[in-house]
């Protein structure tokens, strides 16, 4: 469609000026991220691509990984044994909040804060570490379509500067949320954060959920269709977090923001969109991607909440 690539143009052009936010200095290797960096992906799921900008520009996942992760151990262990350890419910926190389980059960809230996602890596399978971390990267591998690696200095820069997150940790230790092995389990947490992916494998990873977990080029399937809603729901209720009550009023669409600048959503049956810049605001969300969703949410007719008529 002609129209998309004239929209993600104009967008482009407009949010390019825009010098609010800064890198993510508290993790050492992100906060030498170039500012100028911007790119915008729509990923169809009948296998079309329209993107603008630097899109081939490799980033770190961070948080953007954390519903990938989710699905991966929902798949692999249930929800029956998911639930009784990590819930469903909004926050109204900070992502990095210590105070994030819930009062009788001790769960973290939900798989999209630091708590929940720390625990969430904690059940990763495999017999060991290296093949649990394997087994992570390769079910990220199916999602983007190519094979994933990690970036060894984003992961050594989480790791040693990682002090709150690993109070989490011990603090799910306490409770039971987790077992013994928790440096393993940060490990995990923090590789699956440092994985690289550029604007295109972002959107691809996204139109994947919206095509019921199959793969628009491979057509294999990432992840069983059963579990796409589950983590759809949580993104759209908990993917941005105190934010996600204005997300979804201003733009109306489940998705998902890292600290390095990366944002996606997905229009289920629909497309992904991914969006990049490594300038961030204090919720640890991207400026001009949020600027450019609330955009492309009124140009397109995105929010779930309305009518689905979209250009031909």
């Amino acid at each position: 469609m002609m129209k998309y690539s004239s929209i993600l143009q104009s967008l482009y052009e407009k949010h390019a000026r825009c010098e609010d936010g800064h890198p993510a200095t508290y993790i050492p290797e992100l906060a030498k991220a170039n500012t100028k960096n911007f790119a915008i992906v729509i990923a169809t799921v009948d296998g079309e691509t329209y993107e603008v900008g630097d899109s081939e520009v490799l980033f770190s996942m961070q948080s953007t990984s954390k519903p990938f992760v989710y699905g991966m151990v929902l798949q692999e262990l249930g929800r029956v044994f998911v639930m009784s350890k990590v819930g469903v419910e909004p926050t109204g926190e900070a992502f990095n909040s210590i105070v994030e389980l819930e009062k009788n059960t001790h769960r973290p809230y939900n798989p999209m804060i630091n708590s929940g996602a720390i625990a969430i890596s904690s059940f990763i399978q495999g017999e060991n570490s290296l093949k649990r971390t394997e087994n992570m990267v390769n079910f990220f591998s199916q999602f983007a379509g190519r094979n994933l690696e990690i970036d060894e200095k984003v992961f050594e820069s989480e790791k040693n500067t990682a002090h709150r997150n690993r109070s989490i940790a011990y603090l799910l230790r306490h409770f039971g949320i987790i077992d013994n092995r928790i440096e393993e389990s940060l490990d995990l947490y923090f590789r699956q954060c440092s994985l690289l992916v550029n604007t295109r494998d972002l959107a691809l990873m996204a139109a994947t959920l919206a095509n019921n977990g199959i793969h628009p080029h491979t057509k294999a399937c990432a992840l069983k269709e059963e579990f796409v809603g589950d983590i759809l729901s949580l993104m759209f209720t908990c993917g941005m977090y105190d934010t996600s009550g204005k997300w979804a009023y201003s733009v109306g669409v489940p998705a998902k923001s890292g600290v390095s600048g990366a944002i996606f959503g997905v229009i289920p049956g629909v497309m992904g969109i991914a969006v990049y810049s490594p300038a961030i605001n204090e919720h640890g969300h991207s400026v001009r991607g949020m600027k450019t969703f609330q955009d492309l949410s009124k140009e397109l007719n995105l929010s779930i909440f309305k009518s689905q008529t979209l250009p031909t």
